[in-house]
């Protein structure tokens, strides 16, 4: 281990078994029916991407990019582009002379992976799936129509329904089945109701569904 872990490395391989730990858990949880992801995104909830609490951890938050991506993908970005550059630092300080005190070399990774993290971010938060769009009221996505991607949706922890709105645009809802209702995944739904963030499904009329299949 120690032929691996280079002498003013390891903050930065820290920075990566996080990343793996952070993968692992996400796809646990998504096998368990949940996401890890979108649960905490849900914790924050109740702020909006301009709405993070004061002070400096939300500032640095906003700035980043919080809300435009999922706030896992954020930290994964943030720290595989951390360790990225300290291991570059430190691979370039050893060739020169000596690694560089982890005083210097952390401070000069992280000065580096944020606006790095910001850029990337924003780039991503262009091609996948958005919980919510500044295009777009919750409103507008009551009546479409959607898949259960993440389920079975009912009364308990949300799932995810993928639905197309009226520009062709993707999102990935977080929402529940309506009382009295248990959908599966896979199964075709209609978003019924919302509010803050969180959506309502029922099961789509068996007449959707079957036009629906035969277009496929």
């Amino acid at each position: 281990m120690a032929a691996i872990i280079q002498p003013g490395t390891w903050p930065f391989w820290l920075a990566l078994f996080v990343v793996a730990g952070l993968g692992l858990v996400e796809l646990i949880s998504v096998l368990l029916g949940a996401s890890a992801s979108g649960l905490l995104d849900e914790g924050f909830s109740h702020h909006g991407p301009g709405d993070h609490e004061a002070g400096l951890l939300g500032g640095w938050m906003s700035w980043l990019n919080a809300g435009g991506v999922p706030l896992l993908v954020l930290a994964v970005i943030l720290l595989s582009t951390f360790a990225a550059f300290g291991f570059a630092i430190q691979g370039v300080a050893k060739a020169a002379f000596l690694p560089l005190p982890l005083i210097v070399a952390v401070p000069g990774a992280l000065a580096a992976a944020a606006p790095t993290t910001r850029w990337i971010s924003r780039g991503i938060a262009r091609i996948i799936p958005r919980d919510e769009t500044s295009a777009l009221s919750q409103l507008d996505f009551i009546g479409l129509v959607g898949t259960v991607t993440i389920g079975p949706l009912d009364q308990g922890n949300p799932g995810s329904v993928r639905v197309k709105d009226r520009h062709d645009n993707i999102h990935a809802l977080r929402t529940r089945a309506a009382p009295g209702h248990i959908i599966a995944t896979g199964a075709l739904v209609v978003i019924v109701d919302g509010a803050d963030g969180l959506f309502e499904a029922i099961p789509a009329p068996q007449a959707l569904d079957t036009a629906d299949n035969s277009r496929g």
